[in-house]
């Protein structure tokens, strides 16, 4: 696989900051992103969108855990 050019590496990052925005907006009803996912996902290479989801997943976790409203599952509470 051959490094994404830059305008292909912009065209990534702005797919994926439109989807993220798009999330950030409808935490109740993420099948409103799904055509900014497809978008997203055919601006960018698959190990990339990887990357990017396991990143978000984090940077929610982190600011949630900031704040002080993580709440540990029952389960992880209890080990």
């Amino acid at each position: 696989m051959a490094a994404p050019s830059m305008k292909e590496r912009q065209a990534c990052w702005g797919a994926r900051d439109e989807y993220w925005k798009c999330l950030d907006e409808n935490t109740e009803d993420v099948s409103k992103c799904k055509k900014l996912r497809s978008s997203f996902e055919s601006s960018c290479p698959q190990q990339w969108i990887k990357y990017f989801d396991k990143r978000r997943d984090y940077l929610k976790f982190k600011e949630k855990f900031e704040a002080g409203e993580f709440q540990p599952s029952k389960t992880s509470a209890e080990s």
